[in-house]
């Protein structure tokens, strides 16, 4: 039961705690730095089991179960943990970019429990090409987002306003993401809504 990828998977989940303790101090650089390092860390490792898995043949009821709460307990806390101490804020609409992240988290919580009523009834709900896509937007930002707090100095200047280029990135990604989510989560309900009275 406990075989590497799902070994991996837990290695994940247990990071968690220490990776929001790392963030928990926006004005501390090199603590954010060994976030960003850890958190580059659990993607590889996110990958990873899921390749082992499957080139091992050892793709296990847990591992399914595990790896879809790892990420989404790794986006929530990093997400929550980065509103909490003002790193959602930047230049024009201030701390409303909160809102995409709310976006993402609700959508999150609203798909696992479309899958569990879905469970029942053998009704699978496939990840499709724009759900990776958001996935992906999702994983940039939040990794961007905190490589922004480890490297003030990495600055740019764009329509007169001086702004940190990975924090940015980070921004622009969030919303992409919380735009994709949206569309996904909604293409996910649709096909929820066929089975339900």
């Amino acid at each position: 039961m406990l075989s590497l990828p799902n070994l991996l998977t837990l290695s994940r989940i247990l990071a968690v705690p220490l990776l929001a303790g790392l963030l928990w101090w926006p004005h501390w650089q090199t603590g954010y730095l060994i976030a960003f390092a850890l958190y580059c860390l659990m993607g590889i490792t996110d990958y990873f089991d899921g390749y082992l898995a499957r080139a091992q043949g050892t793709v296990s009821k847990l591992g399914q179960f595990l790896d879809p709460i790892a990420d989404k307990i790794m986006v929530a806390a990093v997400l929550l943990v980065l509103a909490a101490q003002g790193v959602l804020t930047g230049p024009y609409v201030g701390d409303m970019h909160v809102i995409a992240g709310l976006v993402i988290l609700i959508r999150e919580i609203a798909v696992s429990g479309l899958r569990e009523f879905l469970g029942p009834l053998r009704v699978s709900v496939p990840v499709s090409r724009l759900a990776k896509w958001k996935t992906t937007f999702q994983m940039v930002a939040l990794g961007a987002l905190i490589l922004g707090r480890a490297t003030p100095w990495w600055t740019v200047s764009a329509f007169g306003i001086e702004m940190n280029f990975p924090h940015t990135v980070g921004l622009v990604t969030l919303w992409a993401a919380a735009v994709l989510t949206v569309i996904t989560g909604w293409d996910y309900l649709r096909v929820g809504l066929k089975h339900m009275d």
